[in-house]
């Protein structure tokens, strides 16, 4: 069975962008991946590995990535971690017991295939990394992350959030003092709250990054991605010593990117907006945009 080196967790809030550039590094001829056979059968990881071998096939590329992409597959993470998908707060090193770590190595290795011996796994929502650290002391991350306006609005937009159901049925935890006044103060909007929810997983990105050392880390914008596709995942792409080539480069010119950052100013209202720049003025300013 091959070892797992430096596998490479892509983490973000959701709704953030991470999704397409997930996609494109998974045109990298050198990485492993999770495809819809780790969701539909997460008992069996070499079904997964096989998705992989038919990749490198001479077999039409475009026509495979129709049945064979990139997901996030839960299923698999609760199967061999319990609890992985939707943890109250975040999970650290201390929630690894030793059957979890001997078990998700152990399945994670079956997948790899000596033409794509790097790990390439997406998660959002908490960033998880002292729980992956733990099981993968060598692990790297790349931090995908995007103006909260954009995210809220994209939130408001899907029936699956877990705001809709208030923060003591959602995923995040409890609210601050601070926070439950900020919401209060805002009638309970789930404007305001969906800005919460962003202000609490960037902060907890923020916070784990700091357990790390410099080596393992890059945060990358998803603005940026738009903006400079090919220089932005080349950024990527170097701090994951994944080698560069004119075939992954040829596949990444493929994507089509559009920032769409502004939709939250054309889908809230005048009211809506207000209440979306008061509650995120400070994490604007504390992540990095203009509020």
């Amino acid at each position: 069975m091959p070892d797992i080196e430096q596998p490479l967790f892509i983490i973000g809030t959701g709704r953030c962008g991470s999704t397409v550039f997930h996609q494109m590094l998974s045109h990298h001829p050198q990485t492993t991946w999770f495809s819809r056979a780790c969701v539909t059968h997460p008992h069996r990881p070499q079904r997964n590995r096989r998705a992989m071998q038919l990749l490198d096939l001479p077999l039409p590329n475009r026509y495979l990535r129709k049945l064979i992409y990139p997901v996030e597959a839960y299923n698999f993470w609760d199967y061999y971690a319990p609890g992985f998908s939707e943890p109250c707060r975040d999970l650290t090193s201390e929630d690894v017991t030793p059957p979890v770590k001997e078990a998700v190595r152990r399945a994670m290795a079956q997948m790899l295939i000596p033409r794509r011996p790097r790990l390439l796994v997406k998660i959002t929502g908490w960033p998880r990394i002292g729980f992956l650290k733990k099981i993968f002391p060598d692990a790297r991350f790349i931090h995908i992350y995007r103006d909260g306006r954009a995210v809220v609005n994209s939130l408001l937009a899907v029936r699956w959030w877990s705001g809709w159901r208030g923060p003591a049925n959602w995923r995040w935890g409890d609210l601050s003092p601070e926070q439950r006044a900020r919401w209060e103060a805002h009638d309970r909007s789930f404007v305001a709250l969906a800005a919460i929810e962003w202000e609490i997983l960037m902060d907890a990105h923020h916070r784990a990054a700091q357990t790390l050392p410099a080596g393992d880390f890059l945060a990358l914008r998803y603005e940026d991605l738009c903006r400079r596709p090919l220089e932005t995942v080349r950024r990527a792409a170097d701090f994951a010593r994944l080698p560069w080539s004119p075939r992954f480069e040829s596949a990444l010119r493929r994507f089509q990117l559009r920032n769409t950052n502004d939709k939250w100013r054309r889908d809230l209202s005048p009211a809506q907006q207000t209440i979306l720049n008061q509650c995120l003025q400070e994490a604007l300013k504390r992540h990095g945009y203009q509020a």
